[in-house]
């Protein structure tokens, strides 16, 4: 099961998104398909930053968020993140607050992050990491 970070759902929504990651989304099983909402916030903002909000925001809906499972930032996400943060700052490899709790997330539901930003989500002791890019 995966937890898709923004990097990647970014890319589904490119003109020419990448044809590996296409692949590799069409042979996951729905069910198995999950973001967080951290990353929910994220692709929002951006649509807001665009020059075309409006539609922007209709792809997310039409394209992303009625295929795929959105996890919140719950308590026991939070009780993880305290942790990593704890790890993370005290090893002097401190990360950036969306990230840490996106990375919170997959851990606390066991979940492999799907990212392209595989050297920064290393830091995260645990984490499981594939780049589908």
């Amino acid at each position: 099961m995966y937890l898709f970070d923004t990097d990647i759902l970014s890319q589904v929504l490119k003109h020419a998104p990448s044809p590996a990651l296409l692949t590799r989304l069409a042979a996951v099983p729905a069910e198995q398909q999950f973001t967080s909402a951290v990353t929910v916030g994220e692709m929002v903002y951006g649509a807001y930053r665009s020059d075309r909000p409006d539609h922007f925001l209709r792809q997310l809906e039409e394209r992303l968020w009625r295929n795929i499972r959105i996890l919140p930032f719950n308590r026991a996400a939070a009780e993880t993140y305290g942790r990593v943060r704890a790890q993370l700052e005290g090893a002097g490899t401190p990360l950036a607050e969306p990230d840490l709790r996106i990375a919170a997330i997959a851990l606390t539901h066991d979940l492999t992050m799907v990212t392209g930003n595989v050297r920064h989500f290393s830091r995260v002791a645990g984490l499981r990491i594939e780049n589908w890019l």
